[in-house]
């Protein structure tokens, strides 16, 4: 493959795996939390910290971490304290991001329109050897995260209540989640765009959810499919020159769709089997239903 010999596509490659391993690693807790358009929200937040990193000639990857965990940390407390008026404090937070992000670049002296529209819907050519630095250590930090707490993550998205009397640190939990997917935006802005992040954190989740109702299953569905259309939709940017960002998500989408097609049979199958089992047939509270939409509950 050609596309190997040059280093900004090896750069981009390496970009997109991890892209595609973190997006859906996180998305799986939003999606049971019920929280799936988070990270769009926090991709709006993050516009801020890309143009203030052009305005003080620092690093745009690094500024916007730094702005859209402290934007992610607000979201959640204005979840816990502001049930009256907290739709409107969002909605001044995105579009205030949002706005910030296009005044910052346009004061920056070396900023213009087109340098914010590759972090908006993602660039190949531009992620550098640093972009490329910082997207391993934030990826390192997200995969630690999601891993190696994902039993007490999974509690606490799944009954916030019932992990609060088990003795789990709800809170703490709630915003170490919310700073992970702040983390995940800006490790995939260079490659999807801070626009188009969010569905790489929620479909793949949702397509693993057609075929398996474990946890530990669909964590591994989504994370393969995550990678496999990132590096499909990085290549084809290459070869077709269209937009990469839009590439991944039109792909992710269309697993999605494929993946529906072959979870009917498998569901029909399955209540056969069950049937079959139990001929006498389950109360209606005890059957299991064929189809789940993308926010249901995923068994452990």
């Amino acid at each position: 493959m050609d596309l190997l010999n040059y280093a900004f596509m090896q750069r981009a490659l390496l970009a997109a795996v991890l892209v595609g391993i973190t997006a859906p690693a996180v998305g799986i807790y939003l999606v049971q939390r019920r929280q799936a358009l988070m990270g769009d929200g926090i991709g709006h937040v993050a516009m801020t910290g890309v143009g203030l990193g052009f305005l003080l000639s620092w690093s745009p990857v690094w500024m916007a971490t730094a702005v859209s965990v402290l934007g992610a940390v607000i979201m959640e407390l204005i979840r816990w304290y502001g049930r009256t008026r907290g739709d409107i404090a969002l909605a001044m937070l995105f579009y205030g991001g949002m706005a910030g992000g296009v005044m910052f670049i346009n004061l920056a002296p070396s900023g213009s329109n087109a340098n914010l529209t590759s972090y908006l819907f993602g660039s190949l050519s531009t992620v550098s050897e640093s972009d490329v630095t910082a997207i391993c250590l934030l990826a390192a930090f997200v995969v630690a995260v999601t891993v190696g707490l994902r039993r007490q993550l999974f509690a606490v998205s799944q009954d916030e209540e019932f992990a609060r009397v088990t003795g789990l640190p709800v809170r703490a939990l709630n915003l170490l989640t919310a700073v992970t997917a702040a983390v995940t935006v800006t490790v995939a802005m260079r490659v999807v765009g801070l626009l188009l992040v969010s569905a790489l954190m929620v479909v793949p989740v949702a397509a693993a959810q057609q075929l398996s109702r474990s946890f530990a299953a669909t964590f591994a569905i989504a994370v393969a499919i995550g990678v496999t259309v990132t590096i499909g939709g990085t290549v084809t940017s290459y070869y077709q020159d269209v937009p990469p960002g839009a590439t991944i998500v039109l792909l992710t989408i269309a697993a999605f769709l494929a993946l529906g097609v072959l979870a009917a049979p498998l569901a029909r199958r399955r209540a056969r089997a069950l049937a079959a089992a139990h001929p006498g047939g389950d109360p209606a509270e005890c059957t299991i239903p064929a189809t789940r939409s993308p926010g249901e509950e995923v068994g452990v």
